[in-house]
């Protein structure tokens, strides 16, 4: 039996104290040519897969790195614009890496608050 996270709540509902033993498992590496044919969006400071799933990555996965460059929310490392990257045919061919993204503060907050009733 593998323990995926610790949450710690008191009995007001607040989280006290959260662990994650968090592995990356489902990572997947593509070179793209121009135009992309998977969607992407933000949604909730990640740009994830919105539409179209092929070769291990999947809707719902967001996007890691850029030409080896993380992904930090909705820019770059590089401090450029993730979606507006993409849309510049100049940029292509471009290789993104894909994978679940690690919860956010105020994911875990909303995921702790459901175990107090």
């Amino acid at each position: 039996m593998v323990i995926f996270s610790v949450y710690v709540v008191n009995k007001a509902g607040g989280l006290i104290y959260q662990y994650d033993n968090y592995v990356p498992r489902a990572e997947a590496e593509k070179t793209f040519s121009y135009p992309l044919d998977l969607v992407l969006k933000h949604h909730d400071e990640k740009v994830i897969v919105s539409f179209g799933q092929r070769d291990g990555i999947r809707v719902g996965h967001a996007a890691l790195s850029i030409n080896g460059v993380d992904v930090l929310g909705k820019n770059t490392a590089d401090g450029k614009d993730t979606l507006e990257y993409l849309k510049d045919p100049a940029n292509y061919p471009v290789s993104i890496r894909f994978g679940r993204a690690r919860l956010s503060s105020n994911e875990k907050l909303m995921l702790a608050s459901m175990f107090h009733s």
